[in-house]
């Protein structure tokens, strides 16, 4: 099925399904596909769509994404549940941020173009087939194999509805630190995209290292479901890690302090 023949809304109740998704012809004549994991509960209920690997050396997210689809049973779930666990597929077939295709960023290219570059398509498409029928948006990141962040849950942080429940969630989620980014959220990620949209969101990140160390995929894990409890998609309270830190700021991690000496960097804390 192509992506743009995709219709949450007809999907049938209390089951699971997983599929593939065509999004753009390659040049071998397949096509470059998304795979898609549902689960529709037997009554009506909020959609959360969760997704991983926007950059393809970010594991934690994608086995994140299969425990929940294998825990989840559908004759407890109220609402809908939509996942892409490997959201990049051509950087995560070479184990790299960005693809190699076109070298883009799927993280910065957002809202896409329906016809541009494989990129740019696969962010268009996952705006328009999973962002604008989310009720709240989990996208699952960590460091890859470049960069070491800690365990973390990435909010909204502004006074009005959309932060308030976006803070609701992370505080539901759990994790060892919660980051708050004010508005203007930088543009061309999928939360931007979502914030356009309305649609309350989280992030996480992990320490990567170009593997999913099992504490950073529990927290993630527990983290999905305790949403799922808060959102009353599932019935039970959230029960999440305790937070250890509390931090503000814009969350560009794409800026860099260039040392003004040689020598290497040696951390007092972890």
């Amino acid at each position: 099925m192509h992506i743009r023949d995709f219709d949450s809304a007809t999907l049938p109740p209390a089951q699971k399904a997983a599929t593939w998704l065509d999004v753009a012809g390659r040049a071998d004549g397949n096509q470059w596909r998304l795979p898609l994991l549902t689960i529709t509960g037997t009554a009506k209920g909020p959609t959360l769509v969760v997704t991983a690997a926007v950059h393809g050396d970010e594991y934690e997210g994608v086995e994140t994404i299969r425990q929940v689809y294998h825990q989840i049973d559908p004759a407890q779930l109220r609402g809908t549940v939509l996942m892409v666990p490997v959201c990049n597929v051509p950087a995560y077939e070479t184990a790299q941020r960005s693809s190699p295709i076109d070298g883009l960023n799927l993280a910065r290219v957002f809202p896409g173009e329906i016809n541009g570059t494989i990129t740019q398509r696969i962010a268009y498409w996952m705006r328009e087939k999973l962002l604008q029928v989310a009720d709240f948006y989990i996208d699952l990141h960590s460091g890859g194999v470049a960069a070491t962040i800690p365990t973390l849950i990435g909010y909204l942080h502004d006074e009005g509805p959309l932060g308030q429940r976006s803070l609701a969630g992370a505080r539901a989620f759990g994790a060892p630190v919660l980051w708050g980014h004010p508005l203007p959220i930088a543009s061309g990620r999928t939360v931007s995209a979502a914030t356009d949209l309305g649609v309350p969101w989280l992030y996480t990140e992990a320490p990567g290292g170009g593997y999913a160390r099992p504490e950073d995929v529990a927290c993630f894990t527990q983290g999905v479901i305790n949403v799922m409890r808060w959102l009353a998609m599932l019935d039970g309270t959230p029960a999440p890690q305790p937070t250890t830190h509390h931090l503000f700021g814009d969350g560009d991690l794409d800026s860099v302090i260039t040392a003004t000496v040689a020598g290497y960097f040696r951390a007092e804390v972890e």
